[in-house]
Formats: structure tokens, C-alpha cells, sequence
């Protein structure tokens, strides 16, 4: 698989990276530990070098699963992690006060079986810390060698640049997709103009775009979808034109949807890397087959003229979720 570096820095990684979480949570019962351990491992084998996780996922369990998996390899493999969310009384609550970090990187590193994270996220924005505080203390974990890159996930443009200014970022995490395209408004040319790298999740809408999902279909009940509201019956229904503009184009290249989804990002900018996630061998191979695909011109002004025609129904998160975002 062809090599991408993230923004300006010397991070260099594979063109798709792979997204950890849906091993342990949102996605109904997590699946066999074992199988997800050699799930990651198949992915190395097949040139996937960048793996994303969260001390929050699971909650805990999902950096002791990507640890446990990418240990054999740790050398050749760039895993991510984040900060900035813990568990209080149940509920997942902001915290990126400086002592709060510090604890968050020593735990992190011992459940990854690492002695450096290669790139630390802020989770979230934490509105009740200053973020030069964070970038300040993220700064101070580089230079004790414990981390090697900074990252901010589903920031605001003006916080980017205050972390910047203090900690230069890495990169930068949040949802884009042919079904979320917000971030070509602010955010995309603040990246560009930095020298950030994005790394985009959700890259194929939370399996939507891969065409296996209408209306009729059913999630089991601790499914993250069942509560997001572009995941309505009546959503899913009217949104399907956004797949058939996908499978349409999917057909003249011999592709999937799914892949045509995945090239379409790849086209945009040579420092985007998605993350797309699954635990399926089948969807890992069908993801890491869209680096090979080429679409022109031509295709991209199809994909671009047919979706500016099409408005998405429904908010992409819950509004007790979106309100942390942007910030």
C-alpha cells in the first residue's frame, strides 16, 4: 500500500489506516478478542501501518486489544491514541486538566505495551481548560520522549491554531464523508494553510456508504446508530440516493461502493488518511483495495455534480453529542 505523510511533519503512514473502535463498543456486542487480535494482524500484513484507538474505547479495553495485537510488530506500525474523556458515574465526562493528561499517558502507554505514543489526540475540546494548557502539557510529553505527535479530534478552526501556536499538530480527527462534507467549509483549508494533516473517521458515514444498509434494516439493541438520527428508517430511505450515485460509479471501475467512497477521499488531498473500521476480513480487504483506485477527473466532477443535488436527512449525532464538537 502507497505511504502518505500527515501534513508537514515526517509521520508517515499508509494511505488507509485502520480504525480500532468498533472492536470493543457502538457497534452492538464486541466481537472475539482473538479474532480482532488477528483481524489487526492481517491488517499489517497487508501494508496497513496506522492504527487508531482511545483510552476512553471500551472504556480501557480497546488500547489493551490493539497493544496485545500490535506488540509483535510495534516498530513497523503508527498507533494513535487519545485523551480528554474519562468515566464518572457512568457517564463519559471532558477532562484535559494538565494532571488529567498526565495520568491519561502513563496509562495509555502501559495498556499499549509501548514506551511512546506516536500520535496523542485531544479527544475532545475541553471548553473549562485553556487550550494552551493542553498543548502546553502534550508539548512537555514530547519532550520527555513519552510522545512523538500531537493531534486534535473534531476541534474548532480557532482552537486549532491557538494549539498550534504553542504544540505545532500532526493532525487532525473528525468526521468527513460524501455524507458529512463540513469540514471543506472552515476546516480543510485552516489544515492546508497549517501544514496539518486530517485524518478522517466515519469515512464510509458508519457503514452507510458501503451499501449495506436501507430502511428494513435492524441494529441490535446497544447499537450506537439506533440513537443517531440520519439512522431513522425515513433517513436511511431518503439518503439512499447519496449510495446510488456511489454504486453507479462503482460499477464502471469494477469497485464497490464502499471503495468508491474511500478513493473519493483519497482523491481530495495527498495528506488525508482515513480510517475506516470493521470487524470483518472481508470489509478489510474489500477497505484496503480502494487505495489502488483511481478515479479521474471526470469521475470526481460526476461524484461532486451528483451530490450537490442530494441534501442528507437527518443530524449526524444525537445534540447532547454534537455539542462537543467544533469547539
Amino acid at each position: 500500500m502507497q505511504k502518505r505523510r500527515l501534513g508537514k511533519s515526517k509521520l508517515e503512514v499508509s494511505a488507509l489506516g485502520l480504525g480500532c473502535m468498533g472492536m470493543s463498543q457502538s457497534y452492538g456486542l464486541p466481537p472475539d478478542k482473538q479474532a480482532m487480535i488477528s483481524l489487526i494482524r492481517t491488517a499489517v500484513e497487508r501494508g496497513v501501518t496506522f492504527f487508531d484507538t482511545a483510552e476512553i474505547y471500551g472504556p480501557y479495553t480497546n488500547e489493551e486489544l490493539v497493544g496485545e495485537a500490535l506488540a509483535p510488530v510495534r516498530r513497523q506500525v503508527v498507533i494513535a491514541t487519545k485523551f480528554g474523556i474519562k468515566i464518572e458515574n457512568g457517564q463519559q465526562v471532558q477532562d484535559s486538566r494538565p494532571e488529567r493528561i498526565k495520568q491519561s499517558v502513563e496509562g495509555s502507554l502501559k495498556r499499549l505495551r509501548t514506551d511512546v505514543l506516536d500520535l496523542y489526540y485531544q479527544h475532545r475540546v475541553d471548553p473549562t481548560v485553556p487550550i494552551e494548557d493542553v498543548a502546553g502539557t502534550v508539548k512537555e510529553l514530547i519532550a520527555q520522549g513519552k510522545v512523538k505527535h500531537f493531534g486534535m479530534s473534531e476541534a474548532g478552526v480557532r482552537t486549532i491554531r491557538r494549539a498550534h501556536a504553542v504544540q505545532p499538530l500532526t493532525a487532525v480527527q473528525s468526521e468527513y464523508s460524501l455524507w458529512w462534507r463540513r469540514p471543506e467549509e472552515e476546516l480543510l483549508p485552516t489544515l492546508e494553510e497549517l501544514g496539518i494533516g486530517f485524518v478522517p473517521f466515519s469515512p464510509l458515514g458508519k457503514g452507510f456508504l458501503t451499501g449495506a444498509i436501507d430502511e428494513k434494516t435492524t441494529f441490535v439493541k446497544s447499537d450506537f446508530r439506533n440513537i443517531v438520527p440520519r439512522f431513522t428508517p425515513e433517513a436511511r430511505k431518503a439518503n439512499q440516493t447519496i449510495v446510488d450515485v456511489l454504486r453507479n460509479i462503482a460499477e464502471k471501475k469494477e469497485a464497490t461502493p464502499a471503495q468508491i467512497a474511500l478513493a473519493w477521499l483519497l482523491a481530495r488531498k495527498p495528506w488525508i488518511v482515513p480510517i475506516p473500521g470493521t470487524t470483518k476480513l472481508a470489509r478489510l480487504e474489500e477497505n484496503i483495495g480502494a487505495a489502488a483506485i483511481r478515479l479521474a477527473a471526470d469521475d470526481l466532477r460526476d461524484i461532486d455534480s451528483a451530490a450537490s443535488r442530494i441534501t442528507i436527512q437527518g443530524a449526524r449525532y444525537p445534540e447532547h453529542l454534537e455539542k462537543r464538537t467544533g469547539l
